[in-house]
């Protein structure tokens, strides 16, 4: 045999370093998972050609989609996920490591107590950021991913942030697409600690795989914290990542059903089992998943004796279209891996894709002084925001039951698939529902849409309005003078008289029954004698019972009825059924008049296909339900009773008698309504609605709206309150 023949070849050598030995290939000639281009499910084989030091198989395959990923990341991967097995993808050329590169770094001394130390020994951070960001928009157009800001710090910068801060001592970078901008943002150091960078001059037409295929050389050389760098997140991670026993641990969260990329699976004492792509998880069994952070803490056991000798193969196999969390679902069919997940424990954190991604991070990570504000721009969607509890938006925590849930989830698919009647058969079944005769009623969606409408075609020269109150109702008149008056007791009190005379002055007199936000309520009779006066003085009395379901039905019920109506023509009904019967998704109110001229105006003011089909199948089956909406509402009365003693014997706080599923408190304490509320959301998660700033509290001092929940989570959010209030006094 010649010398040349007896030396490995460089490709060897270079594999070699990876530390690929025969226990290494022996472990997965014992895993048991088949080989051949055939193969339908994920698998892995590296062979180990004699003479030749070649790793020649591995195969990878649920070959459509094998990333689960968004190829329009690249642009290079074409159609999702790999080529069919055994023909391998054209690929560009791969920089092969030289020897060198995967030489330890030669370690400085560092003292003992470094907080970046663990076991005796360096951890370093690898940050990959080569990425272009382009569903960024004009974020990335003169920067890289990693350089966009949220609220004037880059993403970049954040990370840094939390590595330094937590004793972290050397950073590698990874750069590619507007690198530059980044070696000059960054530097050679940052606060201090030393900075590497790697190029990745393939970017364009490569994955991360490659970048941290290129960076194998540092990845090697000590413990590492991994993270991808279009994160935000709390620091507390880094830190408990490094405080972890394990020396290899995958942060994860709980998985929801909006998150994109890889899921795992964890078994006992938190193993990882599986990386599951998006695309193959089992939507019947969602609680088992949870979704990766990309931070990883990397032992360089781990690192030169798993991943990269993996990492070698799946490149040299499967080409650089793909992303590395690839490489660790391969590892982790393997016996004892020893890669271990670690959830989160509410720590916040969001990896910013797109510009909708950046607008939740911006509300997630506002400054605490703006955060509060930054919430209730959104108007709802906090589906959104795991663990935040909604003490603002009112809704009934005890409808819809969970058999009439069933009932809307087994017709779902047709709902989803099919389109909506017209309104004319919306406003049947809003008859059906409340008893009346479908000429008198008009569907909307939401009350929100029928008030606008309305305001638009009343045709009244001057509107009463007692405020405070629904702010649409101030808003919603523009061709009318809107008269806006206290009422008795800084309008947070009600009386028949105030009402009276208030309607002598106007042309139409909205009335808010149960009255938002101050919860105050007149008697069912009394509203008779209001609705009888209008008719008699030729004026219109606009009545909102968007709330009455829950006042006791000794004090007020519904007028809601074909009787009133029909010895009433010149009134006007409206009723959210989003927030009484709780589902503001479906997007339901419903307005009943017997002036059917008005009643037409306003109807051609709403498109025919208004609702949809989700909202109508709702009217279609509530009348089987209306006994147990009933037994709801009752059940919130007693539970608004229970809150109301408990928010009473809080100091700090007075509370305003209610009939609505929400309740008015003053704070007492000197605090502003602004300081409570953003410490409220900021340490406990529970957003409740600060009245400042809104029609008719001026002079009145700090006032809160509190909605009723169920005892679980008004138990939190009494303790919660009481935590703040203290503080604050």
């Amino acid at each position: 045999m010649s010398a040349a023949a007896a030396r490995p070849s460089a490709r060897a050598r270079a594999v070699s370093r990876f530390g690929v030995t025969p226990r290494t290939r022996a472990s997965l000639r014992d895993s048991g998972t088949p080989t051949g281009s055939t193969a339908k499910n994920v698998h892995s084989s590296v062979s180990w050609r004699p003479g030749s030091g070649r790793t020649v198989g591995m195969v990878l395959t649920s070959v459509q989609g094998s990333s689960g990923r968004d190829p329009q990341r690249n642009p290079a991967v074409g159609a999702r996920g790999s080529p069919n097995c055994g023909t391998l993808p054209r690929r560009p050329a791969i920089r092969r490591y030289r020897a060198r590169s995967l030489a330890p770094r030669a370690r400085r001394h560092r003292p003992a107590q470094t907080p970046g130390r663990r076991r005796g020994r360096d951890v370093q951070a690898l940050i990959l950021a080569a990425g272009v960001g382009r569903r960024l928009g004009r974020l990335t157009r003169d920067r890289t991913k990693c350089m966009v800001e949220v609220h004037g710090r880059t993403l970049l910068e954040r990370s840094l942030d939390a590595l330094v801060d937590n004793g972290i001592e050397r950073v590698v970078i990874v750069v590619g697409h507007r690198g530059q901008g980044v070696r000059d943002a960054i530097g050679s150091a940052y606060r201090g600690v030393p900075v590497t960078y790697v190029e990745n001059a393939d970017h364009a037409t490569t994955n991360n795989i490659h970048s941290l295929y290129l960076a194998a050389g540092e990845l090697a050389a000590d413990d590492t914290l991994l993270l991808e760098s279009d994160l935000i997140f709390e620091p507390r991670i880094i830190e408990r990542l490094l405080a972890h026993p394990a020396p290899d641990v995958a942060a994860v969260a709980a998985y929801r059903s909006w998150m994109d990329g890889t899921m795992v699976t964890l078994g006992r004492d938190e193993v990882i089992e599986a990386f599951v792509p998006k695309h193959l998880v089992d939507g019947s069994a969602m609680g088992q998943y949870f979704k990766t952070v990309n931070i990883y803490k990397l032992s360089q056991e781990f690192i030169k004796n798993r991943y990269l000798p993996f990492l070698e193969a799946y490149v040299r196999s499967v080409g650089p279209n793909d992303y590395y969390e690839q490489v660790l679902r391969v590892i982790a069919g393997l016996d004892h891996h020893g890669l271990v997940g670690m959830p989160l424990e509410g720590e916040a954190w969001y990896e910013i894709d797109d510009v909708q991604d950046h607008q939740i991070a911006e509300t997630l990570f506002a400054p605490a002084e703006e955060r509060y504000d930054h919430y209730l721009r959104r108007h709802g969607g906090f589906w959104r925001f795991p663990g935040l509890l909604d003490f603002c938006y009112l809704v009934n925590p005890y409808f819809p039951t969970p058999a009439l849930r069933q009932e809307l989830a087994r017709s779902f698919d047709t709902l989803l698939t099919e389109y909506p009647s017209c309104s004319a058969v919306q406003n049947h079944l809003a008859a059906k529902m409340f008893g009346g005769e479908p000429d008198c009623f008009l569907v909307g969606n939401g009350a929100a849409e029928l008030i606008a409408a309305l305001g638009e075609e009343v045709g009244a020269r001057t509107v009463g309005v007692t405020v405070p109150t629904f702010e649409e109702y101030v808003k919603r008149f523009p061709h009318a003078e809107v008269v806006a008056v206290r009422g008795p007791g800084g309008g947070l009190e009600t009386d028949l008289e105030h009402y009276l005379r208030l309607l002598e002055r106007v042309d139409l007199l909205v009335l808010v029954n149960p009255d938002n936000p101050s919860g105050r309520c007149l008697r069912t009779e009394e509203v008779l004698t209001l609705l009888d006066r209008a008719e008699r003085s030729g004026k219109r009395v606009l009545l909102d019972e968007s709330f009455v379901d829950f006042a006791d039905p000794a004090h007020a019920t519904s007028l809601l009825r074909q009787d009133v109506l029909d010895a009433h023509p010149a009134a006007v009904v409206v009723k959210s059924i989003s927030k009484s019967y709780g589902v503001p998704g479906a997007r339901l109110g419903v307005l009943a008049t017997r002036d059917a001229d008005l009643l037409g105006r306003v109807a051609r003011r709403l498109s025919v296909w208004n609702v949809n089909s989700v909202g109508e199948y709702f009217l279609q089956v509530i009348g089987h339900h209306q006994a147990a909406y009933v037994e709801a509402c009752a059940r919130l009365r007693a539970e608004r009773d229970h809150l109301t003693a408990e928010l009473a014997a809080t100091d700090g706080l007075r509370v305003l008698p209610s009939q609505a599923n929400y309740l008015l408190c003053e704070v007492t304490t000197g605090a502003s309504g602004a300081d409570i509320v953003s410490r409220l959301l900021g340490e406990h998660r529970v957003l409740v609605k600060d009245c400042a700033g809104k029609p008719g509290f001026e002079g009145l001092g700090p006032h809160l709206r509190i909605a009723v929940r169920d005892r679980a989570d008004n138990e939190v959010l009494v303790h919660a309150l009481r935590s703040v209030l203290a503080a604050a006094g």
